[in-house]
């Protein structure tokens, strides 16, 4: 179970915007992810996966509005939230833009979707802010799997 009451509440440095209502573009998203990961999708998947996301978070360059970092939220609607593809760009504010992107989007599900178990799969930078967020790695031995679309 995770416990919202006494997570640190991250702010968003200056010099960036997060958006919840504009869905980035498959392209953007995907060079976001390449200077990442290296892992890119099929940009009509991509698309799709957007627009079946129950919300997206974005977090862009104020100045350029180059995508910066990202996250997505699928769920049900009733058991079970998901976070995916979650991604900041490495550089000076990542861990911080981790923890805003992972915090508003467990404010999100926590108001929205109420009751929902809140599962993701992320990069290792990102455990330090999943932790503060009441994350456990790998509770009780419980381990994932991913099937990769080719």
């Amino acid at each position: 179970m995770l416990s919202f009451q006494n997570s640190k509440l991250p702010k968003l440095p200056s010099g960036f915007l997060l958006d919840l209502k504009e869905s980035p573009s498959p392209e953007a998203l995907n060079r976001l992810l390449a200077r990442c990961f290296g892992e890119t999708h099929p940009p009509r998947r991509l698309a799709l996966a957007l627009k079946q996301s129950y919300c997206n978070a974005s977090i862009k360059d104020e100045k350029t509005g180059r995508l910066v970092g990202f996250v997505r939220i699928t769920s049900d609607k009733g058991l079970n939230a998901n976070l995916w593809d979650l991604a900041v760009e490495p550089g000076n504010y990542q861990k911080q833009l981790i923890a805003v992107l992972v915090n508003k989007s467990l404010g999100i599900i926590r108001k929205e979707l109420p009751g929902c178990s809140v599962s993701l799969a992320a990069p290792a930078i990102a455990f330090e802010a999943l932790q503060s967020q009441g994350f456990l790695l790998d509770p009780n031995g419980i381990r994932a799997m991913t099937y990769q679309f080719r």
